[in-house]
C-alpha cells in the first residue's frame, strides 16, 4: 500500500530512506564528472587505439553491470560489437561467480570489468585468463581490491570507480543505488569513444551530467508530486502492475532498467516490451484479468478493508523526435479500448546518450519513490 502523503514530506522521505536511494539519483550528475575524471587521470583520452577491436566482451556481477552492457551496446548501434558474459555459480555471493571468456577470444578483442565491490576472485581470475590470451582489459572498480591488483598484473587499464566524497563507499556501492550506474558506466563511454565503437565525446558526457542535475532538480523530494514527474508515476503505479512499452533506440535500456530497478528497489514486477511489437505481445494481457474493468464486483468492495485489485497500467516510454513514424497513437488507442491508464515519458530534445540519461534519471526517482512510499 502506497503512503502518498510521505511523498510530500521531505523529512519523512529522507528518514526512510535508510539504503541511500534518493541521494544515489540526486548526484548522478556528480558521480559521472568525477568518473570522466578519474577516466581522463587513468589515461583513457591518452590511448592511441590500433582500429577497433572485434568484440568487446563485458563481465561484472549485479544490475549495474547488466544494464552497463544494455547501455554500451545500444549507443554502439547496429553491428554493436558488445557481448556481456553472464556468470554462472550456486549463488549470486561474490566468492560463488564465474565467468569463461569464449574460445575465439583473442588479442583483437577487448575486456571491460565492471564491478562496485572488486573483491570477486571470479573476476581476477577472468583478466588473468584473458591476459594469457593476449585480450586488452579496462577495469572499472573500487581502488585497492584484489581485482585492481589482478588487473595491474594482467598489464590492463583500472579506472578506480567514482563515489562521493562523503559517502561510506561499502556500504552505498554493495546496494544497487541508481548513481552506482553511472560510475561504471561513464569511463566506458569516454573509453569506447576514444576506440571508435560509439560516439560520446568530453562535451557530451558534460551535456548528461548537466541533464542529470537538471533531472535531480525537477524530481527531488521538496518538489511536490503536482510538479514532479518521478512522483507523480510513482503515485499512478501504486496498486498496479506497469506494462512498460518504449519506442526508440535510447527508450530500450531505459525500459528494460526500469522493470529491473521496480523489481530490485521497490518489490514491484513489471512487463516491458518495444514497440509496435508490444501491442501484438500485450493485447491479450489488456483484455484479461487485469484490465482496469475487468472486475464487475470492484464498485461494491469497501475501500477500507478491502485491499484494490491489481490492474494494468502502461508507461509509455519514447525519444522519438514529433513527426516521426510511431506507433504511440495505436498504443494509447489499445490501452484506452481496454480502459486501461496510461502514463508517458518523454525527454527533452539532445543527444542520444542524453535523452537516455533523462529518461534513466526520472525512472530511477520513480522507482525510488515508490519503494520507499510502499516501505519497501
Amino acid at each position: 500500500m502506497l503512503d502518498e502523503s510521505l511523498l510530500d514530506t521531505p523529512d519523512a522521505l529522507a528518514e526512510a530512506d535508510h539504503r541511500g536511494l534518493l541521494r544515489g539519483a540526486a548526484e548522478a550528475g556528480a558521480r559521472v564528472r568525477t568518473a570522466a575524471r578519474h577516466a581522463a587521470e587513468a589515461g583513457v583520452h591518452d590511448l592511441k587505439p590500433d582500429g577497433r577491436p572485434r568484440a568487446v566482451l563485458i563481465a561484472g556481477p549485479g544490475a549495474a553491470a547488466t544494464h552497463t552492457a544494455d547501455l554500451l551496446g545500444t549507443l554502439a548501434g547496429a553491428g554493436s560489437p558488445v557481448t556481456r558474459l553472464a556468470p554462472s555459480g550456486v549463488a549470486p555471493a561474490a566468492g560463488a561467480l564465474r565467468w569463461e571468456l569464449p574460445g575465439w577470444v583473442g588479442s583483437v578483442d577487448l575486456l571491460l570489468i565492471a564491478t562496485p565491490d572488486g573483491t570477486e576472485p571470479g573476476l581476477s581470475l577472468l583478466a588473468d585468463a584473458a591476459y594469457r590470451r593476449g585480450c586488452a582489459v579496462v577495469a572499472v572498480a573500487p581502488a585497492g581490491t584484489p581485482l585492481d591488483e589482478a588487473v595491474h598484473g594482467a598489464h590492463g587499464l583500472f579506472v578506480p570507480i567514482a563515489t562521493a566524497p562523503y559517502e561510506q563507499d561499502e556500504q552505498l556501492l554493495a546496494a544497487s543505488a541508481p548513481g552506482v550506474l553511472w560510475a561504471l558506466l561513464t569511463p566506458f563511454l569516454a573509453l569506447l569513444d576514444r576506440i571508435g565503437v560509439l560516439a560520446a565525446p568530453p562535451d557530451a558526457i558534460e551535456k548528461v551530467a548537466d541533464r542529470l542535475d537538471g533531472i535531480a532538480e525537477r524530481c527531488g523530494p521538496a518538489i511536490a508530486t503536482y510538479s514532479n514527474p518521478a512522483k507523480t508515476l510513482a503515485a499512478e503505479l501504486a496498486d498496479a502492475l506497469p506494462v512498460i512499452w518504449t519506442e526508440g533506440t535510447s527508450a530500450g535500456p531505459a525500459g528494460r532498467r526500469f522493470a529491473a530497478a521496480l523489481a530490485e528497489l521497490s518489490g514491484r514486477p513489471a512487463l516491458v516490451a518495444e514497440l509496435p511489437e508490444a501491442l501484438a505481445a500485450h493485447s491479450a494481457l489488456l483484455a484479461g484479468p487485469l484490465a482496469a474493468g475487468a472486475d464487475p464486483e470492484d464498485f461494491f468492495r469497501d475501500r477500507v478493508e478491502e485491499p484494490p485489485a491489481l490492474h494494468a497500467r502502461v508507461v509509455l516510454l519514447r525519444d522519438r523526435p514529433i513527426g516521426s513514424l510511431t506507433a504511440a497513437p495505436s498504443a494509447r488507442d489499445l490501452a484506452l479500448s481496454h480502459d486501461t491508464p496510461i502514463s508517458e515519458l518523454e525527454p527533452e530534445s539532445g543527444g542520444e546518450v542524453e535523452t537516455l540519461a533523462e529518461l534513466i534519471a526520472i525512472t530511477d526517482f520513480a522507482a525510488v519513490y515508490l519503494a520507499l512510499a510502499s516501505g519497501a
